[in-house]
């Protein structure tokens, strides 16, 4: 079978390394990829968006599946538009999307539901969201209801950080027009955990819970980022905890989809909260996480292009998905700057002397034969191990192997699992 991944990242880069395995693919294409990715399939100069080009290249070439990493292209309908043209493809339809591209629908839609979630209201008005503002107190969440790359999301430590944030994402429009429109969340305290699943319809298919690491330094301070770092498993959160949260949100939230007429197929992914008050949803994605898919992937045993298939073909429930006990930290390596202004085009060293770790790109490039980066993020280093301690130590040892200009990362990823544990 011939594949078309759809994207330029990490996630992307690890996706095509677990369809790579299966025995069915004969040739994949990624577009527009980036330069980890053109090490290892071939690239095609088609950006996300060029959806007419997209489905001219699928039909040409005899595509037979194509596959949709990121979300700006689900939401704005490519699913729908590849469809029309008789293109096979996996994610989820554009009016299915919108749980990843309006806050607004998802937070109405759990509250419909009785799917737990913290207290919200939502403001169109940035007179009415500072007053709502001044009578709930700090600390606070303020989300952008449109999609903005992970770093809609401020967390409030004080009504000054709130009102900055109100002014930043409603008057300075510095998140553009994700930002009309805001969502204003009670502060929910505890663990995180990402609990992402294989859906069509009604049919849940979970896959292994991770944890992602979303501010910019140590200890969860600083600005919040499209990801910095993930490990899975969770040995500090019991099984019986991910199983109340796949009984009482994922599947629910799926049913209530089938049910608003917006059948999901693809990845859902739920980020979750563990409160004093049971598990609680913070967001819906509407495709594999970023970072999560690095070490997800990397545990499972099954053909993903087979779950795929079932999938698009209505026999997810058949497909007997299986993973590996084994254990996986990503790190990632990260632009100086970064999350704000960082600059591109720094040349990288030292990924030959690399030993183990799964290396995944996220923004590098191809430049006279040298690669450089070409990103915020720029590669992502899975360690793999028989439990996390292994796995950490694996994906640091190598982190520091590899070289760039002005290279930062955090240096706590999985520490929570060691320290819960101990």
């Amino acid at each position: 079978m011939k594949i078309l991944v759809i994207g330029r990242g990490g996630r992307e880069h690890a996706i095509i390394w677990s369809l790579k395995k299966s025995s069915k693919v004969t040739k994949i294409y990624c577009a527009p990829g980036n330069g980890g990715i053109a090490e290892l399939t071939e690239c095609v100069p088609l950006q996300e968006n060029q959806f007419a080009e997209i489905a001219q290249f699928a039909i040409d070439l005899c595509i037979d599946l194509v596959v949709i990493g990121p979300e700006d292209p689900l939401t704005e309908g490519i699913v729908d538009y590849l469809e029309a043209k008789g293109v096979s493809v996996y994610g989820p339809r554009k009016n299915a999307a919108i749980i990843e591209g309006s806050k607004t629908f998802t937070k109405n839609l759990m509250k419909k539901y009785n799917i737990p979630t913290a207290a919200y209201e939502t403001f169109e008005s940035y007179d009415k969201a500072l007053v709502y503002l001044h009578q709930q107190g700090a600390p606070i969440v303020i989300k952008a209801d449109g999609l903005a790359a992970g770093k809609g999301v401020v967390v409030a430590q004080t009504i000054a950080e709130a009102e900055k944030a109100l002014q930043d994402i409603m008057v300075d429009k510095v998140l553009g027009t994700s930002g009309n429109r805001v969502v204003i969340e009670e502060f929910l305290q505890g663990q995180e955990m990402s609990l992402l699943a294989f859906v069509d319809g009604n049919v849940v298919r979970p896959m292994v819970p991770s944890q992602d690491h979303k501010p910019i330094f140590d200890n969860d301070l600083g600005p919040n980022t499209g990801g910095m770092g993930t490990y899975s498993p969770l040995p500090h959160i019991a099984q019986s905890v991910v199983d109340e949260a796949i009984a009482t949100i994922l599947k629910p939230t799926a049913e209530a989809m089938v049910k608003e007429g917006r059948p999901f197929r693809g990845v859902l992914y739920a980020g979750l909260i563990l409160t004093a008050q049971g598990t609680k949803t913070i967001e819906f994605n509407a495709r594999f996480g970023d970072p999560e898919t690095q070490v997800i992937l990397p545990r499972l045993e099954t053909d993903l292009l087979d779950i795929f298939l079932a999938s698009v073909n209505g026999r997810l429930e058949e497909m007997d998905i299986r993973w590996s006990d084994e254990a996986a930290v990503c790190v990632i390596l990260a632009s100086p700057g970064y999350p704000g202004g960082y600059p591109k085009g720094l040349p990288i060293s030292g990924l030959d002397h690399v030993e183990d770790s799964l290396i995944f790109h996220a923004g590098t490039a191809l430049k006279d034969g040298q690669l450089v980066t070409n990103g915020g993020r720029v590669l992502c280093v899975t360690g793999r191990g028989r439990n996390i301690v292994e796995a950490r130590e694996q994906a640091y040892s190598d982190a520091e192997r590899i070289q760039f200009e002005g290279k930062q990362y955090r240096t706590d990823i999985a520490k929570k699992a060691l320290v819960a544990k101990a």
